[in-house]
């Protein structure tokens, strides 16, 4: 069975309409059966999303677009270091 990917914003969606059936009463694996997930994967997007709105999820997106840069930064740096460090090496071995 082909697994369905869900964008943030759906996961957003479906977790209101969970949270509006438990709230009416309904328990979590009901409840997530009705809008057609497992409730494991409730529970772990519960814990990623969980209370977040649509202007905390656009500002976790930049966080972790600028997370990704800045790890970019520091690998080609460490490159960069590794480098000089064995130049150095080398040119001592000269003299």
């Amino acid at each position: 069975m082909a697994r369905k990917r869900y964008s943030d914003e759906d996961i957003l969606k479906l977790l209101r309409e969970i949270e509006v059936k438990l709230s009416t009463g309904s328990d979590v694996p009901s409840a997530c059966r009705g809008v057609g997930i497992n409730d494991a994967t409730y529970y772990n997007w519960h814990k990623r999303f969980g209370g977040m709105g649509k202007s905390q999820l656009s500002e976790l997106r930049a966080l972790e677009k600028e997370n990704v840069r800045l790890k970019k930064i520091v690998a080609e740096l460490e490159l960069d270091k590794l480098i000089l460090k064995e130049s150095l090496t080398h040119l001592k071995l000269r003299a």
